[in-house]
């Protein structure tokens, strides 16, 4: 039986950090001073430590540094890690969001079966800030780095908690605005922890029919969720070619999983939005096979329906009044006797043909069956999120997403809400010329535009799907099959688009639609 992976409690508490009982103490330390109140009591309690420590170049205070003090007599902490803050004058929201994801990660590390976070005391925040803001960017943070996909290691005794309790220290004050905050955080980060250890999980343990099985479950648990899925049968009677085509070379034929929030509110009294999510749960590139270097990593091409189906997990946690439907496409991606070949024409739920020019183009497939059906169901908006093309990763690299669409309303909505969640996106363009790159001599498309621009040409072919309806498309590539562990302290999935998605919905406002 795989381990559990580690549970992360948070807790709000109005508490002196110096007199906190706790096995870990985090506080924020700038690179220039002068330094709060209550580093320069800890410094004094702790005999001068931090002064020490600092005058030897053991820690400069530069971002995401750290030092690793011991507590003593007058001071209730075990521990103490300093964390580095950098400069003031650039001190940002995003500076405390990493400082406490470092933090929380370095708590997995020295086994710390409790830790008090104080690294938002005495940061200079904007006045626009408000308490239960910081409190949930702090508990999104704290759940994010202290997450480790472990499932599959040794259940030996090595220390490893089962369970670490992450306390946010307040003031009084703000007590009752720092708890609203946290619950709200922790309903997202454990939703994007959900995600990242399936997003994780290799191609044996999820297959399409194990995703949808996964889908169910969660709907199971929530009663403002429900779950419907179309096997193989009906997929082919109700005329889902690009979908079946990607997963016909496959022993794990495809599904189409269906996941719907209902709000309080009744229907036609809310927007409508639909989130569409790539789920290819391993892509060898089929007959146009993908080099064998780095293969292993396609396991998270299923990253944009995971996404999908994490934000629907947080959005039923959250009930905004929206009324939301996930639509995730999943196939496996396989060079089998059955496979889709390079030259085959697929007819698509739209209707429009497709040239097969590339069988390693396998996510437009899905998602344009995927759009074309949100688009029959008559959502106010579609948003889809793929790991789509390895152009996007030339262009934008493994720190940012790329964002294209067919309406600038929309576009600047997930612009906001990636603001506001520091996970961050790019726009790029998807205009007529993109199109040109698309288009078949003996079919309606082709699956491949050549080889400049193919973000762009990529998304310009799904635009044909969506029709009339706003539609946003999230180019995940570069930031849904990076290695979590080179930066952020887990090996594997850093979940992007959760939180993303989530915060695009609660806030969502029906854009106007310009008639022709």
């Amino acid at each position: 039986m795989a381990r559990e992976v580690i549970r992360i409690v948070v807790e709000v508490k109005t508490s002196d950090p110096v007199q906190t009982a706790t096995d870990l103490l985090a506080v924020g330390v700038f690179a220039d001073g002068p330094d709060p109140e209550l580093i320069r009591t800890l410094d004094e309690r702790l005999s001068g430590a931090i002064g020490r420590v600092r005058k030897l170049g053991d820690f400069t205070g530069k971002p995401a540094t750290t030092a690793l003090l011991y507590g003593g007599a007058g001071v209730g902490p075990r521990r103490i890690l300093l964390v580095g803050l950098g400069e003031k004058k650039k001190a940002t929201m995003e500076t405390v969001r990493t400082a406490v994801m470092t933090a929380a990660s370095k708590a997995v590390e020295v086994k710390a079966k409790t830790a008090a976070i104080a690294i938002h005391q005495d940061f200079p925040f904007e006045r626009l800030v408000r308490a239960d803001q910081i409190a949930q960017m702090v508990a999104e943070a704290a759940l994010f780095g202290a997450y480790r996909w472990d499932e599959y290691l040794p259940q030996d005794d090595d220390g490893r908690p089962e369970k670490i309790t992450v306390t946010i220290l307040t003031q009084g004050l703000a007590a009752h605005s720092y708890r609203r905050g946290a619950d709200i955080g922790t309903i997202l980060g454990e939703a994007q922890s959900y995600a990242r250890t399936i997003m994780n999980r290799p191609a044996n343990q999820v297959s399409p029919e194990a995703l949808a099985a996964e889908a169910k479950k969660l709907a199971r648990q929530h009663s403002n969720l429900s779950c419907t899925v179309l096997d193989e049968k009906q997929l082919t009677a109700k005329g889902f070619g690009g979908i079946l085509a990607v997963g016909q070379g496959s022993a794990h034929p495809p599904r189409l999983i269906v996941v719907r929030y209902r709000p309080r509110k009744s229907a036609g009294t809310v927007p409508t939005v639909a989130l569409v999510g790539k789920a290819i749960t391993f892509d060898s590139g089929g007959i146009s096979i993908k080099p064998s270097e780095g293969m292993q990593d396609m396991k998270f091409d299923k990253s944009g329906g995971v996404a999908v189906l994490g934000a629907m997990r947080a959005i039923a946690g959250l009930r905004p009044d929206v009324h939301v439907v996930g639509i995730i496409p999943s196939a496996e991606n396989m060079p089998g006797g059955g496979s889709y070949r390079p030259g085959d024409i697929v007819t698509t739920f739209s209707g429009k043909t497709v040239e097969i020019q590339n069988t390693d183009a396998e996510g437009r497939m899905l998602l344009c069956d995927a759009i074309a059906y949100a688009t029959k169901l008559g959502f106010d908006a579609v948003v889809d999120a793929a790991t789509l093309t390895g152009a996007c990763v030339v262009a934008l690299g493994e720190w940012t997403a790329g964002v294209m669409g067919s309406h600038d309303g929309l576009i600047e909505q997930l612009k906001a809400a990636s603001s506001a969640t520091g996970e961050k996106i790019w726009e790029l363009p998807c205009g007529e010329e993109y199109l040109e790159l698309m288009k078949s001599k003996i079919a309606d498309l082709k699956n491949t535009g050549g080889r400049w621009g193919g973000a762009c040409s990529a998304a310009a072919f799904l635009r044909e799907f969506a029709g009339t309806t706003p539609w946003a498309h999230l180019d995940i590539a570069g930031v849904g099959c990076v290695d979590g562990g080179k930066k952020f302290g887990s090996p594997g999935s850093i979940g992007f688009g959760i939180r993303l998605l989530t915060r695009f919905v609660c806030d969502y406002q029906p854009v106007k639609v310009e008639k022709s």
